[in-house]
């Protein structure tokens, strides 16, 4: 039997990333994936084969750091001249193939430590306690850490009588002409359920899709796993009566009929919870997928959340009830659900550096990386901020979830964190944490706070003359917030701007000026 310090399951976007950072940094590691390569998800999903993550090769930009803003698909790492996807692909919504291309070149560049072909089909508590993996061929691993970065592999299925008469997402032609001439419902209104409908509307003879709840657009919510644009063309043949709609409804029950046709019974949420019977030909299952946690034995099956479709877990990507087992990739979306951009490579990617700076201060003695502010004068701290944000993507993608702190000590130095969770600082308060420090800055970038209940086309500007009411700022803007002993005590927003670049005077003077006011010696002394 072979024990290995760190294991990680799954040679997805998560498996590699924290793998990279495991491998720089001389640790003892293994990837552990069941299909023939890297990517293997990416093989099948989506079904119809265009990503909803973007892929910008012109940006304007020469900037590695900034680029990765529009490049959602990429991995990270710290080359002079890393590996992108645009490197294999232009396109804009790219092949899913283009990204199982990218995943391996990425690993073997890399050199990382995977092994392919091998399932895992057991995990139990070693007698260390560590954990003891059992893989299909026999073979046994001890493990000293636990890396669970197998994505949400299982169809989440609604408890619905009747529901094995729907064709789930997974196994479902994708040939439009099967369902040439045919009635269509499709159950769920999520960016699979759209992408399938794009796909039948010009075979389906009617299309319809239902949830209990309206749709959501991601341009308006800013979470991008809402309907995207690029899916929503079923949405004009909707309210231009081109027989195809949205219905607003819970499915009560499917029955197959005499005549091989469906009978789905709907209760509509803005109608007097009317009951209607309406028949189809077909009944397609795009409710989304969930954890598969059939693995774990008794001792360390993790706790479930959000209707059992991952597991919970806490600010440090731990289980909140397996010591030692961690999560990692979309499933560490737990944390932030539907609010920011852990369900995707281009927010879970910093996620997994977070994850592994969180494993070496654990592990390994370390801690997390900081760096000395050269002038901790509000001058230089003013610099040192606009600097930052102007150019980082992480703060970016994972608005309001990663935060820049900057530890304001008593000598009048300053030290600088980049990209730490903010539920991390706060949620490590006790002797030695993140957050147990008498003075700190915690530098985000944020949506105004009605963003989501705003037409994102009709939305009134803050003037830039009006600095004074930069707190009514709608678009992504830079926000600063000082602790004190673990309280807040102050905020400033730095105005939006239309590009996104915060350095005119607007930008700069009202920040120096709230640091010259918060973060004198004698405040931060007083502590």
């Amino acid at each position: 039997m072979s024990r290995i310090e760190h294991v990680i399951l799954g040679a997805g976007p998560a498996g590699l990333q924290l793998a990279y950072y495991l491998d720089r940094a001389g640790r003892d590691y293994v990837v552990l994936e069941a299909g023939d390569g890297a990517f293997t998800f990416f093989e099948r999903f989506p079904r119809h084969r265009k990503l909803l993550s973007i892929n910008k090769r012109f940006t304007g930009y020469d900037d590695a750091e900034i680029n990765l803003r529009w490049d959602w698909n990429s991995l990270l790492s710290d080359e002079a001249d890393p590996l992108r996807l645009s490197d294999l692909t232009p396109a804009y919504f790219p092949d899913a193939s283009d990204l199982v291309r990218y995943g391996r070149e990425y690993a073997a560049r890399h050199a990382l430590a995977v092994r392919y072909g091998v399932r895992v089909e057991r995990v139990e508590r070693a007698a260390d306690g560590g954990f003891l993996l059992r893989t299909a061929q026999g073979e046994e691993i001890a493990a000293g850490v636990l890396v669970a970065a197998t994505g949400v592999s299982l169809p989440h299925v609604p408890d619905v009588p009747g529901i094995e008469h729907a064709e789930p997402y997974t196994e479902m032609s994708v040939d439009p002409m099967d369902y040439a001439g045919q009635r269509v419902l499709i159950v769920g209104k999520g960016n699979s359920a759209f992408e399938t409908a794009d796909h039948l509307v010009a075979t389906a003879s009617l299309i319809h899709l239902a949830s209990p709840h309206s749709v959501e657009m991601a341009w308006q919510t800013h979470f991008v796993g809402h309907l995207r644009a690029v899916n929503n063309n079923i949405l004009d043949t909707y309210q231009l009566k081109s027989q195809n709609a949205l219905l607003d409804a819970s499915l009560e029950s499917i029955e197959r009929r005499d005549d091989g046709r469906l009978t789905a019974t709907v209760r509509y949420s803005h109608a007097q919870g009317e009951v209607e019977e309406l028949v189809y030909d077909r009944v397609l299952m795009c409710t989304g997928f969930r954890f598969d946690d059939s693995i774990f034995a008794a001792g360390v099956a993790p706790r479930l959340c959000y209707d059992g479709r991952f597991p919970e877990q806490t600010a440090q990507w731990e289980s909140t009830n397996v010591p030692g087992l961690f999560f990692g990739g979309t499933l560490m979306q737990a944390r932030d659900y539907k609010k920011t951009t852990s369900a995707f490579i281009h927010g879970f990617r910093y996620n997994m550096r977070c994850l592994f700076h969180v494993l070496e201060e654990r592990y390994h003695g370390g801690s997390w990386p900081r760096r000395g502010v050269a002038d901790a004068t509000p001058e230089g701290l003013t610099r040192a901020l606009l600097e930052r944000i102007n150019r980082s993507s992480a703060l970016w993608q994972q608005f309001g979830y990663l935060a820049d702190m900057v530890r304001l000590e008593d000598d009048g130095t300053a030290t600088y964190l980049e990209a730490v969770p903010v539920d991390l600082v706060h949620a490590e308060t006790a002797a030695g944490g993140l957050g147990d420090h008498p003075a700190y800055l915690l530098l985000t970038l944020e949506y105004g706070r009605h963003h989501r209940q705003m037409n994102p086309f009709a939305v009134d500007r803050v003037a830039r003359t009006a600095v004074d009411q930069a707190e009514e700022s709608n678009f992504l803007h830079p926000v600063v917030r000082l602790y004190r002993d673990g309280c807040k005590v102050a905020e400033h927003h730095v105005i939006e701007d239309l590009e996104a670049e915060w350095k005119e005077p607007e930008h700069v003077d009202p920040l120096r000026a709230f640091l010259e006011a918060e973060t004198s010696p004698v405040e931060v002394g007083a502590a």
